[in-house]
């Protein structure tokens, strides 16, 4: 077992090692907080890939799969298929629009009046997407060090606040690439050709297990098309997912980028599913379906293999808690605490906002471990997250990027009604209900679409300058969408004062 904890040692190390290097390169907002928009390529399907696959999608991805069997991959394909849509449909609208988050987005698109109510929406989200990954560090660093969970916590929610505040997205960006690499390396090039063959190849699986566990709707068709709603739809509005467009140089890096992204999804899904249906064969009867990861590296892969295989499960905790915790900060300090300081001023020096939003980081991490700490069901913390993302905001979100005639009241209108809504109905129906999110997401469309109706169309000044960051020739000659309006004339809080002379910025929503 030294081998192994020697290679979960080098890993975390070289993460540390990693936010030092990349502390170098963020010496302005924009690198800090979206890595320049220089991303190419190959770091960007990287870096996006690594976001969505979280400890849910591999962990939870093979519990699936052990207690349904072939069709347990139905999460992680919908988490590819909205990553898929995101890419393909709007990555390079998003990406033209040069802001930093999803809040500046609403503000420029109906002229800033929900921009704080959509923030604090996404922060909630961004929030408890955060905790759920940190909370999975207690089981890994159980089964790698037999930790007690609160140490186990602090210990990986300390390096992953660490390397985040040194270089922001550079490290970020820089680890997710490790991370994605030994992913891919240990959990589809060794653990599932491992796990098959020793659990009898699919031939010896299929006489072994039901008929049910090779079935593609074995998991239910409801379940489905709840997945469907809540991570597919997801996708396209976190700001966790924005973030990482936002990095993007170029429309097309965006739009090819995501898509291969997209599509090793579907592939690392289909692999979390046969893992954990021949997990299923090999240790029939496990207390629990998410003990199937653990128990099928401990029992199953050699030494050496079994710490590298460790460490690609705590690749894709730390990269969705790294991910999520820098939305979470970006959130905070740039649609909540600017605008509730409204005497701030949006030109300040770029070291002086690194500064500022590295120590945003770090209280949001300080944050996230203490509830981390007090919470233990992650299932139900991702669940209220996702919740709270796509019945508050979807609509007003798509619906800006689809429907002219949506208006800031309309959307404003859709965040409170979906919002409430869903909280509501996770207070009577339960957090892991389908009513919350069904019932939620028909509120808030309803409640956009009447109130857009009924309201007085958004001023054609502020469609004009929307228009003309979507087709990527803003009026104030460009800028990097520090939240001023189409002529540069919004404080940078993301209060615009509307219109050609100035569309305030953005205003809600979106992460895995």
């Amino acid at each position: 077992m030294a081998v192994d904890y020697a290679v979960i040692a080098v890993y975390l190390a070289g993460m540390l090692a990693m936010g030092w290097w990349g502390m170098r390169r963020a010496r302005s907002k924009s690198d800090f907080l979206v890595a320049g928009r220089r991303l190419g390529p190959f770091l960007y399907s990287g870096t996006m890939a690594a976001i969505v696959l979280g400890g849910a999608s591999t962990i939870g991805g093979v519990g699936l799969g052990y207690r349904y069997g072939l069709s347990g991959a139905w999460l992680v394909f919908t988490i590819g298929f909205g990553l898929l849509a995101l890419s393909v449909f709007f990555s390079a609208r998003i990406s033209r629009l040069r802001v930093y988050t999803v809040s500046q987005m609403l503000d420029l698109r109906y002229g800033g009046s929900s921009g704080l109510i959509s923030g604090v929406v996404m922060w909630a989200y961004t929030l408890m997407l955060s905790v759920t990954s940190t909370i999975a560090y207690a089981t890994i660093f159980d089964v790698i060090l037999g930790l007690d969970r609160v140490p186990a916590i602090v210990l990986g929610g300390a390096i992953v606040v660490c390397y985040s505040a040194l270089g922001g997205m550079w490290s970020i960006t820089l680890t997710d690439m490790v991370q994605f690499v030994v992913k891919t390396v240990g959990v589809l090039l060794l653990l599932l050709p491992i796990a098959v063959t020793e659990a009898g190849g699919f031939g010896g699986m299929r006489e072994t297990l039901p008929d049910g566990y090779f079935s593609p709707l074995g998991i239910g068709a409801q379940t489905i098309f709840t997945y469907v709603l809540i991570y597919s739809f997801g996708m396209l509005i976190g700001q966790d997912v924005w973030q990482r467009v936002f990095t993007a140089r170029s429309d097309r890096v965006a739009r090819l980028g995501g898509t291969a992204a997209g599509t090793y999804c579907l592939v690392y899904a289909l692999a979390g599913a046969a893992i954990g249906t021949a997990a299923k064969v090999l240790h029939p009867h496990l207390d629990s379906p998410d003990d199937a990861f653990a128990t099928i590296v401990r029992d199953t892969l050699p030494t050496g293999v079994k710490g590298l295989v460790l460490a690609a499960a705590l690749s894709a905790v730390m990269s969705t808690s790294s991910g999520a915790l820098i939305a979470c900060a970006t959130v905070a300090r740039n649609d909540i605490w600017a605008r509730l300081r409204r005497g701030a001023s949006g030109g300040g020096a770029d070291h002086d906002e690194v500064r500022g939003n590295r120590l945003f980081i770090l209280l949001m991490g300080a944050a996230v471990i203490a509830i981390s700490i007090a919470l233990n069901n992650v299932v139900e913390a991702l669940t209220v997250a996702y919740n709270l993302l796509v019945g508050g905001l979807l609509v007003p979100v798509l619906g800006g990027l689809l429907w002219k005639r949506g208006t800031g009241a309309g959307a404003l209108a859709s965040v409170g009604v979906g919002g409430a809504a869903v909280v509501a109905l996770m207070v009577t129906e339960g957090v892991l209900a389908n009513e919350p999110i069904y019932y939620g997401l028909l509120a808030s469309l309803v409640a956009y679409v009447l109130v857009s109706l009924v309201t007085r169309p958004t001023d054609p000044a502020v469609l004009g300058a929307w228009r003309n960051r979507l087709a990527g020739r803003a009026s104030d000659g460009g800028g990097d969408g520090d939240g001023h309006g189409a002529a540069g004339t919004g404080d940078g809080t993301g209060h615009g004062t509307a219109g050609a002379a100035g569309a305030g910025e953005r205003s809600v929503a979106a992460r895995k």
